[in-house]
């Protein structure tokens, strides 16, 4: 998996968490990769863990609390040490037990969703973190293929049906919707799947981002598998 990291010029790998941050992305380069392969067992995390709701947040004093093996004390202790190098780096991560996230089928021609490719929004200079330690994990794709859905005809036409209000207004429209961030892949689109245990950086889109943001979804659950996800 490494090789095909490495052969993207989208994925930029790096082996520190230092690295992870402070490398600048570039060019087509607007995901980074701490590459890792992670020793403990995560599945001993998960099955000991108490899903409240689809996502349940985890605490690091609900992991502290946890009765586990020698593997699972290991796992567990990777997972501490992520929260505690993100939040001194002074992000806010959430560690999710995760079912499924919420559906969007309110319409058959577009999805806002998070299952949908799309890229991430922000007001301020920001990244997205996440690591998947155990289930399904994300993919992303490299900008050049995939379009965003608002400048495809039919579902702009739609889009258009859509807006009660004047022509000015429809980019404004488009944008309180969350309707420009979603992309459709072209059709020799080739995602590359984040994998478990690797701690990604994502471009976001914000005013002072010097490259296009990153594409991305998230995968569709395993059957009866939950995920374990790390994310700010």
């Amino acid at each position: 998996m490494i090789n095909t990291f490495s052969d993207s010029k989208q994925i930029g790998v790096v082996s520190t968490f230092s690295d992870l941050v402070h490398t600048h992305f570039k060019g087509e380069m607007n995901a980074l990769c701490w590459y890792r392969n992670l020793d403990g067992d995560f599945k001993e995390i998960v099955a000991k863990l108490s899903l409240k709701q689809n996502i349940t947040e985890v605490s690091a004093e609900d992991l502290i609390a946890l009765q586990l093996s020698e593997k699972g004390k290991i796992a567990r202790q990777i997972i501490l040490n992520d929260l505690q190098l993100l939040t001194d780096f002074g992000a806010s991560p959430s560690l999710n037990l995760l079912k499924c996230y919420e559906r969007d089928d309110e319409f058959d021609f577009i999805s806002t969703d998070v299952y949908s490719f799309h890229v991430d929004r922000s007001p301020v200079a920001t990244d997205t973190f996440l690591c998947t330690y155990h289930g399904a994990a994300s993919d992303i794709v490299a900008n050049s293929q995939a379009e965003q859905k608002i400048l495809i005809p039919k579902i702009r036409a739609k889009l258009k049906e859509l807006h009660d209000g004047p022509d000015e207004e429809f980019e404004d429209f488009l944008k309180e919707n969350f309707f420009d961030l979603h992309y459709q892949l072209h059709e020799n689109a080739e995602p590359v799947n984040l994998g478990l245990g690797h701690l990604w950086r994502l471009a976001v889109d914000h005013p002072k981002q010097e490259v296009l943001p990153c594409v991305h979804r998230a995968p569709r659950e395993n059957d009866g598998e939950y995920r374990l996800l790390l994310i700010c």
